[in-house]
């Protein structure tokens, strides 16, 4: 086992947990703004997600990921999208948001999971056992902290403040927003978690080049900008603002009763969230401005990264965009994952 599996290890359930969950909104967000602002011939339908040591990029029919391993080598695998949420009721507004991000939650895991395995070595995959308890963590953390805390809070504080049924329901929205950003804030202290941060920040760059027709490169890509308007993080107050109003319609009560309301309506947050970003991300008027606050969050979730990352987040987009030609024809097909 080598020198690394423990902050890895950190890193795995860090992300699994919240992270696994803010990753998995940054490609819902993409998936929904798929058009306007940028050369639409040069638009790809997803983003991406950082993983451990690695980037997972979404193209027109094919996921690519490409992770460093320990060695310094660069191992890729390229698969196909999901067809199902083009079909039947996942396609109607709202009910396709919630279905999205399912489908984003799925994948997400799924790179991590291969990400990990490759960053540990052949020895540092996880046990049954492990995924169990990670897994669970994850769920109490989501429920916990981001649910149960800002009902509770924000209950302590109506108390003090004596305010009205609306107002709770507004500090319920902010604290749940600043628990996450601070949360945010204090893993990217760590430096382990920086380099995930890192690895975020060169695919935004990539993503930023690709639209932008800067060739793929790291020294050019290495001066795009690492902030990018399609961030799922720079949702988060889209996400926020939706949950006000549509947790207000549910009533008071007791405490046990709001926060079991608030998971069931969780769906419905997703799915109005889901439609606004996809109406704002094709204004450059009303939609531009509508984000533009957001975006300072994305120095959080970012960091600048080195000339070996950004080569993992070029390499990944290209693997998404030509599977075959990248795979197969660079590098002979056996030094990488398949193409399934």
């Amino acid at each position: 086992m080598n020198e690394n599996t423990v902050p890895i290890r950190t890193i795995a359930r860090i992300r699994g947990a919240a992270g696994a969950m803010q990753a998995a909104v940054s490609l819902w967000a993409e998936d929904a703004a798929g058009g306007g602002g940028v050369d639409e011939s040069r638009r790809i339908p997803v983003g991406g997600q950082a993983v451990i040591e690695g980037v997972l990029m979404k193209g027109p029919e094919h996921w690519g990921l490409v992770v460093r391993e320990p060695g310094g080598g660069l191992w890729s695998r390229a698969w196909l999208g999901s067809g199902w949420l083009k079909r039947g009721a996942w396609k109607w507004p709202v009910v396709r948001g919630f279905a999205s991000m399912v489908e984003m939650m799925r994948i997400g895991v799924r790179a991590l999971s291969i990400s990990a395995e490759r960053a540990l070595g052949e020895d540092g995959s996880f046990s049954l056992i492990e995924m169990i308890l990670s897994g669970g963590f994850a769920v109490l953390m989501v429920a916990g902290l981001f649910i149960a805390l800002p009902v509770w809070l924000s209950d302590r504080a109506s108390e003090w403040l004596g305010a009205s049924y609306a107002a709770k329901n507004v500090i319920e929205g902010v604290v749940r927003g600043s628990i996450f950003v601070l949360y945010i804030a204090i893993v990217g202290m760590w430096d382990d978690i920086g380099r995930v941060f890192a690895y975020h920040g060169a695919e935004h760059k990539t993503i930023n080049a690709y639209e932008c027709g800067t060739q793929l490169v790291p020294a050019e890509v290495a001066g795009c900008s690492r902030i990018h308007r399609r961030c799922g993080t720079s949702f988060l107050l889209v996400v926020i603002v939706i949950s006000i109003l549509v947790f207000s319609c549910f009533g008071d009560g007791p405490i046990w009763m709001r926060a079991g309301a608030r998971i069931v309506l969780l769906p419905v947050v997703i799915g109005i969230s889901y439609e606004i970003i996809r109406g704002a991300s094709r204004s450059d008027t009303w939609g531009r401005y509508l984000i533009m606050p957001a975006l300072s969050l994305q120095y959080l979730t970012t960091r600048e990264p080195d000339e070996s990352m950004l080569e993992v987040a070029i390499r990944s987009l290209e693997v998404a965009l030509n599977p075959d030609e990248v795979l197969t024809g660079i590098d002979g097909g056996d030094a990488d994952g398949p193409v399934e």
